[in-house]
């Protein structure tokens, strides 16, 4: 039988208004959802589906919680892939129906579900006294808002066109680690997280960043991938927070992605990477 730990506040004899679909993270078409699903003035849950045919997700569970409770979800349901990909229709349905008393369900009107993606809206709307809401899916120049294009948009880095269809920026969220510490040694102190495996990796480069620790927020350069200059092929996020001063390891950081600036490139001395990194920063500075 499935079970599944909720995030978030819930109380089952509420009922609720769930929505319906992997949900990894919310775009504007999961938007257009969302907003469905608050008019019916009940509390608020998303399903989210980790791992799966999709593989990486773009966002982390914990990134995703940052996502939904800001975005007015009041609860989360976090469904492993390899949990519920041989479940029959009306096996998920039951789940949905003993967890949950859905008053509402919300969904995109492609969903599918249940093994071998049998369950259709019919098979919702044949739950009784459930009411069964789909919205048709938000289109942008005649092509259907996905992740899929998102990851596209990611894997090319054009972080741009991927943030006007997330409609925020596309970011990281980690804690800082410790490695060689070489880039203070040329000015250019970098506060380090690993890109967790699980994450959806966007194109190894050099982008403008937005950097936030504790509420306060730093523009920055950020290096996704390898360090070739110093002969480092581990790959981090290595990002300057322009204006900081202070020690950063052991905290968390949001690294928002605003534009792809440069491709990674090994200069032949520290000198030469350095006056780089000056102009870098010089051209987030002025929005060059």
């Amino acid at each position: 039988m499935l079970k599944t730990s909720v995030i978030g506040k819930f109380h089952n004899e509420n009922g609720c208004a769930l929505l319906l679909g992997g949900f990894d993270g919310l775009h504007a078409g999961h938007k257009k959802l969302l907003e469905r699903a608050k008019a019916y003035r009940l509390p608020v849950g998303i399903m989210t589906i980790l791992g799966g045919k999709s593989g990486q997700g773009i966002f982390t569970l914990l990134e995703r919680e940052k996502i939904f409770f800001s975005s007015g979800v009041d609860f989360i349901v976090p469904l492993p892939f390899e949990q519920i990909k041989d479940l029959s229709p009306a096996d998920f349905l039951g789940f949905l129906e003993r967890e949950f008393s859905p008053k509402a369900l919300i969904c995109g009107d492609d969903f599918r579900f249940g093994k071998g993606a049998l369950g259709t809206l019919e098979t919702l709307k044949e739950m009784g006294q459930v009411c069964v809401e789909t919205v048709e899916l938000l289109k942008i120049d005649g092509k259907k808002v996905s992740a899929r294009d998102i990851k596209d948009l990611l894997k090319l880095g054009e972080v741009e066109k991927a943030n006007a269809l997330l409609q925020e920026r596309f970011f990281l969220l980690g804690e800082v680690v410790k490695d060689r510490q070489i880039g203070r040694t040329i000015g250019f102190p970098t506060a380090n997280i690993a890109y967790p495996i699980e994450k959806f990796p966007l194109k190894y480069g050099v982008y403008e960043t937005r950097v936030t620790l504790k509420n306060v927020t730093y523009k920055g350069i950020t290096n996704f991938g390898a360090r070739p200059t110093f002969e480092n092929d581990a790959v981090l996020t290595e990002t300057y927070l322009d204006g900081f001063k202070g020690d950063l390891y052991g905290k968390e950081l949001k690294v928002e992605f605003v534009r792809f600036l440069r491709e990674i490139t090994k200069f032949e001395s520290a000198e030469k990477l350095k006056l780089q990194l000056q102009e870098d920063i010089r051209r987030v500075r002025e929005n060059d």
